[in-house]
């Protein structure tokens, strides 16, 4: 398996994982589908330190990953928030470890302090995910979003780097 940077010319591959979590999932509170031109400008906005990955294998791309800021002010700009998506039939398969490796080495290599991970519950292999890449539980934030007519819970984790 590779773990490479994305390029526009994933988005379509990244677009299709990532939708089918919009419309079916709750890995993502996006509630509307992303295109494909979207999809290349998501990933040309995390062309430096904000990084898009991707794990390919046999030539497919499997999963991929991202680091956004964790808030828009200007005092939270040393703190990033990572998302992992990865396709069907590939979980379990060490996809999402491999990539969250490699996002907390890009973020620590590109001087961030604090990562953070903000997981929709229960997705326990999510929080135990980042759990063995040494991230902590520091509080759920309850009812916060509502996707498919429920209320949902989410974790927050995270790792000082």
């Amino acid at each position: 398996m590779l773990i490479r940077r994305a390029t526009t010319a994933d988005a379509e591959a990244i677009s299709t994982i990532y939708n089918r979590e919009v419309t079916g999932g709750t890995a993502t509170l996006d509630l509307v589908p992303r295109s494909v031109t979207e999809q290349e400008q998501w990933i040309r906005d995390r062309s430096g330190g904000l990084a898009a990955l991707v794990a390919e294998a046999g030539g497919t791309v499997v999963g991929f990953a991202a680091l956004s800021f964790y808030r828009d002010r200007p005092g939270y700009r040393t703190s990033v928030e990572d998302s992992i998506y990865i396709a069907p039939g590939q979980q379990g398969a060490g996809v999402g470890s491999r990539l969250l490796g490699e996002l907390v080495t890009t973020a620590a290599n590109h001087g961030f302090h604090a990562m953070f991970a903000r997981i929709v519950g229960p997705q326990e292999a999510s929080v135990a995910l980042h759990r063995r890449h040494g991230f902590e539980l520091v509080g759920v934030e309850r009812e916060v979003a509502r996707k498919f007519g429920r209320w949902h819970d989410v974790a927050l984790l995270q790792r000082l780097l």
